[in-house]
């Protein structure tokens, strides 16, 4: 059994349960069933398929969802252990904390949240939700994968409580409003959306953006987008590089990239580690409630680190994701998307089999959503070979 030592872990003999009882338990403790229920789960695998940033047929060696999740999932653990947390719910959401994304990344994203504004608009992290929660059709007692309380706490709210305590939205949501399918999830299963979630899930969120920063760098400049000298005047990368070529300056370019890539990620990790243990001592959190109803997140970067980050991210930004190469690939996603939307929710017969119930062009709202979450749903390559069978084109991408 895994021992924490930290009080305001997670503890999955106090775990709030699942919406379907279930019998019959076994070695697992429930996160650790949850953890694995994901990874067999049908989203999972198509995350093999779908893109980081860089279209499937570019190269072998570019992240896609799937390998940067292994990765979110090994330095959310890593960190985990570090603090005492349960690492079982840990890897869990961070395995889960993609399952909803689109094909073609965020162009695709945003897309479908275009087409969809009409209907409730597009948001991964609630897409997310309704697959774990109703679109996996593998289980015979229930739909969806009949998670922990604690796991689909986590998978909301990882970035953050999506209301203040009136119950109005905050952050991203402000504007829009909450995604229809959380709204109508927590209606009929509490999870106090107005407060932060456990440490594992903010474990997880941060591991994340560790993962991100660190494969962008090691992809951006496989991709020649930038170079390893552009890096010298970024905080932490530019750190990381120096110290590398001091200890060894012979070494080849492709080593030199991993060499400084792996001391970024670390001085990353080491940093929130530090600064968790700094914040519970002072925080003084008894119990893994305590954490939800702190004003600020507990698992967080120090302020030095903080700064670094925004600084890394910007130039991230800046080189690589509205680099002309990166924005005519996903030019061109937008419009494969954009036409299979047309097309599906023009002609219904269109759509497998499957996925014709539910909706018709005579209720929209639902139509569009079932449109969305199979469009949703595919990974790059089955995207473009439908665009391929129905308009008998180019998939514009070669």
């Amino acid at each position: 059994m895994q021992r924490f030592t930290a009080p305001y872990a997670s503890l999955p003999e106090e775990s709030r349960g699942r919406v379907h009882p279930e019998t019959g338990a076994d070695f697992r403790t429930p996160f650790a069933r949850d953890r694995d229920r994901v990874i067999h789960s049908q989203a999972f695998r198509r995350l093999k398929h779908k893109t980081q940033v860089f279209v499937y047929h570019e190269g072998d060696h570019y992240r896609t969802r799937l390998t940067h999740t292994i990765e979110v999932a090994q330095v959310a653990r890593s960190i985990a252990r570090a603090l005492g947390l349960d690492e079982d719910l840990a890897e869990a959401l961070a395995l889960a904390h993609d399952l909803g994304h689109t094909p073609f990344g965020h162009a695709g994203e945003r897309e479908l949240d275009k087409l969809m504004r009409p209907y409730g608009g597009f948001d991964h992290n609630a897409q997310s939700l309704r697959i774990v929660t109703k679109l996996e059709k593998r289980y015979a007692a229930f739909d969806g994968l009949n998670l922990t309380w604690e796991t689909l706490e986590g998978l909301v709210k990882h970035n953050g409580p999506l209301v203040d305590r009136e119950g109005d939205p905050v952050g991203r949501y402000r504007e829009w409003g909450l995604p229809e399918a959380i709204v109508e999830y927590a209606a009929v299963h509490e999870l106090e959306l107005h407060s932060y979630a456990s440490a594992e899930a903010q474990v997880a969120a941060i591991a994340d953006d560790i993962a991100y920063n660190a494969h962008d760098i090691d992809d951006g400049l496989r991709a020649g987008l930038f170079g390893l000298i552009d890096l010298g005047d970024v905080p932490l990368a530019g750190e990381a590089l120096a110290r590398v070529l001091t200890l060894y300056p012979d070494l080849d370019h492709d080593r030199v990239v991993h060499e400084t890539v792996r001391r970024v990620m670390s001085d990353m990790i080491f940093d929130v580690i530090d600064n968790v243990k700094r914040r519970a001592k002072t925080l003084k959190l008894h119990v893994s409630g305590d954490v939800r109803q702190l004003d600020q997140p507990l698992v967080c970067f120090g302020a030095q680190m903080q700064e670094n980050n925004r600084v890394l991210q910007s130039f991230l930004n800046q080189r690589m994701y509205r680099h002309e190469k990166i924005e005519q690939i996903m030019e061109r996603a937008r419009r494969v998307i954009a036409a299979l939307f047309e097309a599906y929710t023009n002609d219904p017969e269109l759509l497998p089999p499957g996925w014709r119930e539910g909706g018709s062009p005579k209720d929209p709202a639902r139509h569009a959503r079932r449109v969305c979450d199979f469009i949703a749903g595919m990974t790059d390559r089955y995207a473009l070979e439908q665009h391929k069978r129905l308009f008998d084109l180019d998939p514009l991408f070669r």
